[in-house]
């Protein structure tokens, strides 16, 4: 068996950590929390399963997560977040390829858990995610809030078989806090980018969201929550247009020193695209 050090960030995880700890501890030869100085339990949660847990002040997560998988001491990293979890058949995928890593990145699917039901259809299924990588050929890059890891150029990734589980939102008002929260940071995000909206944007884009989300890629097979899911990924795609307009309209808004790293917490992000 090759070496594996599994990597997490955290922020007021108590909850969460736990059990995704536990969903690794059969492969992981090390388990790395970097918290963002909780004021809950969730250092003293990551300890008493086996982590080893450091502290840094969040620098966004795309900073966080490349400074986490520093403090690791293998080359092969697998980076989750603390609302996350392996089912069984990506645990068994990952014992195979940890024999000897034929290969230098694999990519896995994402299932979220929306007020207790797994959404298997839609826009946020199959969630694609390169986790899995050895960190002398990869990076976390992307815009903010969604961060992705980047491979070196030539090198590609193996799919494996399962899923990250992903325990995001336990009730409808949680994924309407992330959609207004996450939607000022991208907003913020393109401004500074140059990327700027109209009302073609703001009324066609969340359109398609809906349609292409519920009846293309099925959500509807996921009842009233796979309803719910696509109204709400719908509406944030407006508030994300919407408030790139108003940015783009408002003359106090200054592009070098307004960046959206300032308007970064490290409360519990969520996202269609990585985290």
């Amino acid at each position: 068996m090759q070496p594996l050090s599994v990597v997490i960030i955290t922020y007021n995880e108590e909850h969460n950590i736990g059990r995704c700890i536990d969903s690794v501890k059969s492969l992981a030869d090390e388990i790395i929390v970097l918290d963002s100085y909780s004021t809950d339990k969730t250092v003293q949660v990551a300890q008493a399963h086996g982590a080893i847990v450091h502290r840094e002040k969040f620098r966004g997560y795309i900073g966080q997560k490349n400074y986490a998988m520093q403090l690791a001491t293998h080359n092969y990293i697998l980076s989750l977040d603390a609302d996350e979890a392996l089912d069984e058949e990506l645990r068994a995928a990952i014992l195979e390829a940890k024999k000897d890593f034929p290969h230098r990145a694999y990519r896995m699917n994402r299932c979220t858990n929306y007020c207790g039901r797994f959404m298997h259809h839609g826009l946020w299924y199959p969630d694609k995610k390169i986790r899995l990588f050895d960190r002398r050929i990869a990076k976390w890059g992307g815009l903010n809030p969604h961060d992705k890891i980047e491979l070196r150029e030539g090198f590609t990734y193996h799919h494996l078989k399962g899923n990250i589980l992903h325990y995001a939102f336990d009730t409808t008002e949680d994924l309407i806090w992330r959609n207004n929260r996450i939607s000022s940071i991208a907003a913020m995000s393109l401004y500074n980018t140059g990327r700027r909206s109209n009302w073609y944007k703001m009324l066609v884009r969340p359109t398609w969201a809906f349609v292409n989300g519920y009846f293309l890629r099925l959500g509807f097979l996921d009842g009233f929550e796979g309803f719910s899911f696509a109204v709400n990924t719908s509406h944030q795609v407006f508030l994300k247009y919407s408030k790139l307009y108003k940015l783009q309209r408002s003359s106090g808004v200054k592009k070098a020193g307004s960046s959206a790293s300032a308007h970064l917490t490290p409360e519990k992000k969520s996202a269609v695209g990585e985290g």
